[in-house]
């Protein structure tokens, strides 16, 4: 799976101008971000990841082009996989760093 280096661009400029400092890692097959040593979103192939945690999970599937993250056959409950984020606006890939953020900040720095 081919990583779409402008959308990780994009991802990581959204959560670095709601002041976190996200890291990048090789996961997933692709890129993900972390902030305070905590998976925050990620892509890869032509989908983003997004943590939002349990209490929020019900909420993000109901966002167009959201869906259970599902890499096993078993759905992960508090992530998501966005299809297509390469066609979405900044400010709507801001909303999804809100939202994973949101969680993020509830758990401890590693």
């Amino acid at each position: 799976m081919a990583v779409d280096p402008d959308l990780v661009d994009r991802m990581e400029a959204a959560l670095i101008a709601r002041g976190a400092s996200p890291v990048r890692r090789k996961m997933f097959g692709g890129i993900t971000l972390m902030v305070n040593g905590n998976m925050s979103y990620g892509t890869s192939g032509e989908e983003m990841h997004v943590r939002v945690g349990p209490e929020r999970h019900a909420e993000a599937l109901a966002r167009p082009g959201a869906r259970a993250m599902d890499f096993t056959g078993r759905p992960m409950k508090g992530w998501v996989t966005v299809d297509g984020p390469a066609d979405l606006s900044d400010e709507e890939i801001g909303s999804w760093a809100d939202l994973s953020l949101a969680f993020n900040r509830t758990l401890p720095a590693k």
